[in-house]
């Protein structure tokens, strides 16, 4: 091998190496489309992930994340909706979805494997979920208006 090749070896393999992400990251995407929307959080251990969507005009997504494996959903798509998720723990799932205005859902899960779910539909629904312990499993859907 030559010394030019084996320098391009190495200077290729160090920026691969610096350029990989670990298996073990934590994973936000945040879509927004509409205008003043506003999204924000925090994570840390592992694998946890943070999905926001939002669509409309001056929605909130406020998420925080301590332990590994969570996940965050959200959604969202109308106006002045405003999601907070806050999970401390192992293998959280909190879900949300939201659709028309003025809707608000903070769900808080301490503990490992709980399950939050949500959806809201019309105008000016309001649900805050809290989870303690493991394996609880929360559903809620409304229509208000």
């Amino acid at each position: 091998m030559t010394r030019t090749s084996f320098i391009a070896t190495a200077l290729a393999a160090l920026i691969g190496i610096g350029a990989a992400v670990p298996a073990f990251a934590n994973d936000v995407r945040i879509e927004q489309y509409g205008w003043s929307n506003s999204a924000g959080g925090a994570q840390t251990g592992s694998w946890n992930r943070i999905r926001t969507y939002q669509n409309g005009y001056s929605n909130s997504v406020n998420a925080h994340q301590r332990g590994y494996d969570n996940l965050s959903a959200i959604g969202q798509d109308g106006h002045h909706n405003n999601a907070t998720t806050y999970q401390t723990g192992n293998r959280n799932t909190a879900g949300v979805a939201q659709f028309g205005s003025d809707h608000t859902t903070m769900l808080t899960q301490d503990g490992n494997g709980n399950i939050a779910a949500g959806v809201q539909i019309g105008r000016g629904c309001s649900a805050n979920v809290a989870q303690g312990g493991s394996g609880n499993v929360a559903a809620f859907v409304q229509a208000c208006d």
